[in-house]
């Protein structure tokens, strides 16, 4: 049974972007776990709470068949924490599935993750500027695939994103 790190931020994390695919990934019979900085209850920015599974600092990627970060206006911090800079590069380099929703792919962004690559984030002024700063293509689309990294633009995109990580998790079965 493929396992699924969803990272989330402590506070002001998308409820949708977490919850939607979480249920559709475990539907399938996948095991998904969430961390954040720490396990004391996660905060949504729509009023849903979590309860982490493990911090991030416990977390790693050799444990997990696909990492996944969560968006909403928390996510933005995130990306100055260095133990989750250092899942998602390790999930990258061993050639995981890594997925980012909303504004997350922007930390995907200046960790150089998408350098050369297509994506797409929750178009923003920052989301923007770290695209271009970090020779990332964007594409406006609602979910993007570049090799073994998925991205998709927000709250919308959340069923999308998680049929996506579905196909992906298939392909690499065969």
């Amino acid at each position: 049974m493929p396992k699924i790190l969803f990272v989330v931020a402590q506070e002001g994390f998308r409820d949708e972007e977490l919850f939607v695919p979480k249920q559709i990934l475990e539907d399938e019979g996948n095991e998904v776990v969430v961390a954040s900085l720490s396990t004391e209850m996660a905060k949504g920015s729509k009023g849903g709470s979590v309860k982490p599974d493990v911090s991030v600092k416990e977390a790693k990627e050799y444990d997990f068949d696909v990492l996944v970060m969560v968006g909403g206006p928390g996510a933005v911090s995130l990306c100055d924490v260095q133990e989750i800079e250092d899942l998602f590069c390790g999930s990258v380099e061993e050639g995981k599935t890594t997925g980012a929703i909303c504004i997350a792919p922007m930390n995907l962004a200046k960790w150089g993750l998408l350098t050369g690559r297509k994506a797409t984030v929750f178009k923003t002024d920052e989301s923007m500027k770290a695209f271009e700063e970090n020779g990332v293509e964007y594409t406006g689309k609602d979910v993007e695939v570049d090799e073994n990294i998925i991205t998709a633009n927000g709250p919308a995109a959340a069923e999308a994103f998680a049929r996506k990580i579905l196909e992906m998790l298939t392909v690499e079965e065969v």
